[in-house]
């Protein structure tokens, strides 16, 4: 009670003479306009000051204490990163909850609330180092559910890829050498008519110990194979020139199957690589892949062993550059001054996987050529694969054609191993068809017209069919295939006879099952696109590409490009782990709207100049996206600035 009388009196005083002093100049002047509240507490920290036992400080200096007192309280600072994370994370497990409940439609909301959270928060936001993660982490969560429920909605089955025989034969290193083998082996080599040299060392009769033992069925399966291309390879390796016992190389790569990939990405009956297909004219893009055509990759193959034996003037150093590439076989010889492979081999200076495979070709050729030695003999080979070709120059979808041929898919995908997609591409294509079936093909795909065949079925009526359960069948309506089928709403249709189904794009059936890759790809905006145009070129319904990338209309007009999952076939090798950015993330995100951020995987090469070229923007606001960088590097992921 003293302290609070002191405080008054001090504080009144200081009143009289600060009104006492108001004209005097020469003495420090205290500050009237601090607020009552922040001009007490001083005066009483003074009380009790002087108070206190042995305090020598005098109650005539409170002036120097109201401006201490005005000093403002630091606030705490508040971390947007942080806070916007809370709000995504909020609209993230509340929409993951409600799709766990299967009530995807509110579902949808929030996680769309959750995307716009993120690329509507300001640049400073976007450059925090903790946003990307989270960025990536929703984005890509949600893309995930969304396409495995697209995936189970269309009852599609993705079928992996053949592995590549020679990918387990290389993993055997110093197989055990049997005497006995090895000696039957070497007598009957003399007795062995090969165009291509044939030698037995202790590698070569360890292979085939391999082969008659642990990979004898491995090599009966490839046997059994080379029989629907056999006379097709054995004939273009004589177009070319090049002995006709390089068939066995493909035995041993692939075991004749044209869907074969390895762990390095080789790829086809041949193992091509990427790089070297193009080269050897092999096309390749989201529509086909040309290495995975057995008679366009026999041509560039007989071509380019061709080529690498002119260099090297010996067929097993062609060999092991068709596996390693000519530059490190030609480093080799030059290293060593031996342009001989077993000189090569036994001085290890190739790779390993190239030390094994010439001795897995020659084995291989030897108990090809002597089956009965081998307990080979009982194989039966497979009919040879025999088709006619149509020229088309319209995208067509291969279960239309099926339906038209009345051959199953498979048989029709088969034909035709190049195709990744179920539908062919846009533009000129060798279709392949079943012997004698062309004719029958043109006059029932006359009947659709050429925009439609993507979309339009033929349907075969079986007994019990009506006009009414084929049209609720493929999600049409009666009066549609009445039209198309120059029939009255209430006809009968008798069994066996075909029907033209006018489908409505993005309307197939769950019998239409399609596949979808799961990587995304990056699609740029034309003019004059809009959501059906590229729904139509790409193949994939409208409906869906909305979905992806959060459109409500058909128009396009502000979109640069739009993210989709490229239909598949079933049949399509996916060899490789899909992995691309920093781990195992997809390589593009979806965007929701027209200002969204992208992201952008650096390769090999890129520079700055060149991306932002790319995505026309600049350098410096590449460089200020992202953190100012100074140096790129391979597998970086930019945050590339709305336009």
């Amino acid at each position: 009670m003293r302290i609070k009388q002191f405080s008054l009196l001090t504080a009144g005083s200081t009143a009289m003479l600060l009104a006492g002093l108001g004209c005097q100049t020469a003495k420090k002047p205290v500050s009237s306009a601090l607020p009552a509240h922040q001009a007490a507490p001083p005066p009483i920290r003074q009380a009790a000051a002087s108070k206190a036992p042995g305090n020598k400080t005098q109650a005539a200096a409170p002036a120097a204490f109201p401006a201490k007192a005005a000093a403002p309280q630091p606030q705490p600072k508040v971390d947007a990163v942080a806070e916007l994370i809370d709000k995504v994370e909020k609209e993230y497990q509340a929409g993951l909850n409600l799709y766990n409940a299967s009530q995807k439609a509110d579902a949808k909301a929030h996680f769309d609330r959750a995307f716009n959270l993120l690329v509507g928060s300001p640049a400073e936001v976007r450059a925090d180092k903790r946003f990307e993660p989270e960025f990536n982490r929703v984005l890509d969560s949600v893309n995930k559910l969304e396409l495995a429920d697209l995936q189970q909605n269309d009852n599609a089955a993705e079928q992996k890829s053949e592995p590549a025989p020679i990918d387990e034969a290389n993993e055997v290193t110093n197989y055990p050498v049997d005497p006995n083998v090895k000696a039957k082996a070497t007598a009957e080599l003399q007795a062995t008519h090969s165009d291509l040299p044939l030698m037995m060392t202790d590698q070569v009769a360890g292979y085939i110990n391999y082969f008659s033992t642990r990979g004898h069925g491995t090599l009966e399966r490839a046997l059994a194979r080379s029989g629907r291309y056999r006379e097709m390879i054995e004939r273009i390796l004589k177009e070319e020139g090049v002995p006709q016992d390089l068939i066995y190389l493909a035995q041993a790569e692939s075991g004749f199957h044209p869907y074969a990939v390895s762990r390095a990405g080789a790829r086809g009956i041949w193992q091509f690589m990427g790089s070297r297909a193009r080269a050897y004219d092999l096309h390749h893009d989201v529509w086909m892949d040309e290495r995975q055509d057995p008679e366009k990759s026999t041509r560039a193959a007989a071509r380019h062993l061709k080529d690498l034996y002119n260099q090297f003037g010996d067929w097993y150093l062609a060999m092991a550059a068709y596996n390693s590439g000519p530059g490190t076989v030609q480093s080799a010889v030059k290293r060593t001054g031996y342009a001989d492979f077993w000189e090569l081999y036994r001085r290890n200076v190739l790779p390993k996987e190239t030390r094994n495979y010439v001795p897995i070709i020659v084995a291989v050729t030897i108990m090809a050529k002597n089956p009965e030695q081998y307990g080979l003999d009982d194989v039966n080979p497979d009919p040879e694969m025999l088709y006619d070709t149509v020229k088309i120059t319209y995208p067509v979808d291969l279960r239309l054609v099926a339906e038209c041929v009345d051959v199953p898919l498979a048989e029709l995908q088969d034909l035709n191993p190049s195709l990744l997609r179920m539908t062919t591409p846009k533009g000129r294509f060798d279709l392949h068809l079943p012997i004698g079936t062309v004719e029958r093909y043109q006059a029932a795909v006359a009947s659709i017209p050429p925009d439609m065949r993507v979309w339009w079925r033929y349907h075969k009526v079986i007994p019990g069919d009506t006009l009414m359960s084929v049209a609720r069948n493929y999600h049409t309506t009666v009066k549609a295939i009445a039209e198309a089928n120059q029939l009255e709403a209430n006809a009968e249709v008798e069994s066996g006879a075909r029907l033209v189904i006018p489908v409505a794009p993005g309307k197939h059936t769950s019998g239409d099952a399609q596949t979808y890759a799961k990587r995304l790809t990056i699609y740029r905006v034309r003019k004059n696109d809009t959501v059906q145009s590229v729904a139509d070129n790409l193949g994939v319904p409208p409906t869906v590409i909305r979905r992806w990338n959060r459109l409500k209309g058909d128009t396009l007009t502000g979109r640069r490009v739009l993210y989709v999952h490229l239909p598949v076939s079933p049949t399509e090798a996916v060899a490789t782990p899909l992995r691309v950015a920093k781990s195992k993330k997809t390589s593009h995100l979806i965007a929701a709207k027209s200002d969204s951020p992208l992201r952008h995987t650096v390769k090999p090469g890129e520079t700055l100049y060149s991306i932002a070229n790319n995505y026309r923007t600049s350098v410096a606001a590449i460089k200020q996206t992202n953190a100012h960088l100074a140096t790129l590097r391979p597998g970086m992921v930019l945050v590339i600035p709305a336009q």
